[in-house]
C-alpha cells in the first residue's frame, strides 16, 4: 500500500515545486520589468524634453550630442559626479579663465533618485507581498545595474565624462538599497515562510515582554522622525518662496534668457527641488549648510559672497534674524510627535512600567534619526562648478550631531514621563441594542397594511407586564371546536375595533370611512 502511493505523492511533489518554480519566474520577471520601467521613466524625463528643446533651438536633433547630454544629468541625478570641459570655442567667444575650462559636477538633482527609490521600494514590497521577495530583489537589482552598465558605456563623450565604475555602483545601489528595504518590510509584515524574517520576529517574540516590542518600535520611529523632518523642510522651503517672492523674480528676469532658456532654468530648478528640502532641513535643524568655500546660511548668521545668478538661489536670507533660531523648535517637535505615537503604541503593564526599554528606544530612534541626517548632507552636498562652488551643501557630522539631540530631547519629554493614570479609556463592550416599545399603528397605517395591523402580536410593552405563562401542552386537532369560535370571536371583535377607529378619525369621509375599504 506504502509502494502504490509513493509514486503518486511523488508526483504531487514534483507538481508543487513545478508551480512554485513558475511562481518565481512570473515575480523575477515583474522585477525586472519594475526595474525596466524605473530607468525608462527616469531617462525619458531628461530627454524627451531635452530633444524638444534642441529641436526648438538649433532646429537638428544631433544624437551623438543629444543622448550624452541626456545620459549625463541621469547619471547627476544618481549621484555620480561628471566632469565638464568646455571647448576652447567657448571660452575664446566668453573670456573664461583657461584654468576654469574643466570642473566636476556633483551636486545632484535627487529627484532623479527620489523617483528611482520610490519604484525600488514599491517592487520589493510587491515582491515580498508574492511571497519571493529575494527572487524579486536580485532580479530588479541586476537588471537595473545593467541598464546602468549600458548607459554608462554608450553615453561617453568628449565634452562630458565620468567614472565608468560610478555610473555602474552608485544607480544600481539606488535601486538595490531601498529595494531590500521594501522587501524586508513587506516580508516582516506577511512573513517569509519560515525565512530569515520570520527567524528575526521568533527571536523577537523570545525576548520578555518588556523588550519584545522594542525593535519594531525602533524602526517605526525612525521612519516617522525621518518623514517629519522631510514635512519640516518642505514647511520651511514653502515659507522661504512666500517670503523672498520678490527676489526670485527679480533674479529671473536678470538672467535675460529666451523661451527655450526659462524653460530650461524652471526644469532644472524643479528637479533640484528635492535638495533644496533637505538643505531647508539642515537649516532648520541649526547647522546650515553652504553655498561655496567659506560660506555659511544658518539661523543664527548668513555669511555668503557672490551667489550664483539662478532664480531659485533667491530664497536664501540675506540677513538673519534673532526669530529664526526657534526653527530648532520643529526638530523637537517632530521627536515629541514621535515619542507621543510610540508611547501609545506600548502595551501598557498590569503594574510598573519599566524605564529601561523606553530609554533605549529613545536613544536609538534618535542615533539612527543622526544618521540619517548625516545622509541627507552627503546625498544634498557637492560641487555646482569651478573655484568656491566646489564646496556646497550641509556638513554631515555638525547635522548629523543637531538633529540626534534635538530629536531626542522631543522623544524623551514623551518617552520617558510618567503614563497619565487613566489616560486610557477602558474598552466597554457594547451593549446589545434594546427594541423600543412599539406604538400603536395609526389609521393611515391600517389602510396601507391592514394584514399587519389587525394580525400583529400584542405590543412588547403590554407583553411585558403580562406574568410569563407556561405553553399550554399540544392538544389533538380534534377535540374541542370552542377554541376555533374564541379565535373567531376574537378576530371579528379586533375587525370591528378597527373600523370603529376609522369611524371616529376619518368623519370628513363623505362615505363614513366606508366607501373604499382596504383589501389586505
Amino acid at each position: 500500500m506504502g509502494d502504490a502511493a509513493a509514486p503518486e505523492r511523488a508526483d504531487r511533489e514534483a507538481r508543487v515545486g513545478s508551480q512554485s518554480l513558475m511562481h518565481r519566474l512570473l515575480v523575477a520577471l515583474l522585477a525586472a520589468l519594475d526595474a525596466l520601467l524605473a530607468a525608462a521613466v527616469g531617462i525619458a524625463v531628461v530627454l524627451a524634453p531635452l530633444t524638444l528643446l534642441w529641436v526648438v533651438a538649433l532646429g537638428n536633433a544631433d544624437w551623438s550630442a543629444l543622448w550624452p547630454s541626456a545620459a549625463a544629468v541621469w547619471h547627476l541625478g544618481h549621484l555620480v559626479p561628471i566632469t565638464v570641459t568646455l571647448p576652447d570655442a567657448y571660452l575664446a567667444a566668453t573670456g573664461v579663465d583657461p584654468s576654469l575650462a574643466t570642473f566636476t559636477l556633483s551636486l545632484a538633482p535627487l529627484a532623479f533618485a527620489g523617483f528611482t527609490g520610490l519604484f525600488a521600494a514599491r517592487s520589493g514590497i510587491r515582491a515580498a507581498e508574492a511571497g519571493a521577495a529575494l527572487t524579486g530583489w536580485l532580479s530588479g537589482s541586476l537588471v537595473f545595474a545593467a541598464i546602468a552598465a549600458l548607459v554608462a558605456f554608450t553615453s561617453e563623450a568628449p565634452l562630458v565624462s565620468f567614472e565608468i565604475w560610478q555610473a555602474i555602483l552608485f544607480p544600481a545601489l539606488i535601486f538595490a538599497v531601498p529595494s531590500l528595504i521594501g522587501a524586508f518590510a513587506g516580508a516582516w509584515r506577511v512573513g517569509d515562510d519560515e525565512g530569515p524574517v520570520d527567524r528575526i520576529r521568533a527571536g523577537r517574540d523570545r525576548m520578555p515582554s518588556a523588550w519584545a516590542p522594542v525593535p519594531t518600535l525602533v524602526l517605526r520611529g525612525v521612519a516617522l522622525t525621518t518623514l517629519g523632518l522631510l514635512a519640516v523642510g518642505g514647511l520651511v522651503v514653502v515659507a522661504g518662496l512666500l517670503a523672498r517672492g520678490t527676489q526670485i523674480i527679480t533674479l529671473f528676469q536678470a538672467s535675460n534668457v529666451d523661451g527655450v532658456g526659462a524653460t530650461v532654468l524652471a526644469l532644472g530648478q524643479l528637479v533640484y527641488l528635492p535638495t533644496l528640502v533637505l538643505w531647508a532641513v539642515a537649516f532648520a535643524a541649526g547647522p546650515g549648510f553652504a553655498l561655496g568655500t567659506d560660506t555659511a546660511v544658518t539661523p543664527a548668521a548668513t555669511q555668503v559672497g557672490a551667489v550664483p545668478g539662478i532664480p531659485i538661489l533667491g530664497i536664501v536670507p540675506d540677513t538673519s534674524s534673532s526669530w529664526l533660531l526657534l526653527l530648532a523648535l520643529l526638530p523637537v517637535a517632530v521627536g515629541a510627535l514621535t515619542g507621543w505615537i510610540l508611547r501609545s503604541w506600548m502595551p501598557e503593564p498590569a503594574g510598573h512600567e519599566p524605564v529601561a526599554p523606553r530609554l533605549t528606544v529613545a536613544v536609538a530612534v534618535a542615533a539612527l534619526t543622526g544618521g540619517v541626517g548625516a545622509l541627507i548632507a552627503v546625498f544634498a552636498s557637492g560641487a555646482i562648478g569651478p573655484g568656491r562652488l566646489t564646496e556646497t551643501g550641509p556638513e554631515p557630522g555638525p547635522l548629523a550631531l543637531a538633529l540626534g539631540l534635538e530629536v531626542l530631547v522631543g522623544l524623551a519629554i514623551l518617552l520617558l514621563a510618567p503614563r497619565v493614570p487613566g489616560g486610557r479609556r477602558p474598552v466597554v463592550p457594547r451593549a446589545t441594542p434594546v427594541e423600543a416599545p412599539r406604538e400603536r399603528e395609526t389609521v393611515p397605517a391600517f389602510r396601507d397594511r391592514p394584514a399587519e395591523v389587525l394580525f400583529a402580536p400584542a405590543p412588547v410593552a403590554e407583553r411585558a407586564s403580562e406574568p410569563e405563562r407556561a405553553e399550554p401542552a399540544a392538544v389533538p386537532a380534534a377535540v374541542d371546536v370552542t377554541a376555533d369560535l374564541t379565535a373567531d370571536a376574537d378576530v371579528q371583535a379586533r375587525i370591528r375595533d378597527a373600523w370603529a377607529r376609522i369611524d371616529g378619525a376619518d368623519d370628513s369621509d363623505p362615505a363614513g370611512g366606508r366607501g373604499a375599504r382596504p383589501v389586505d
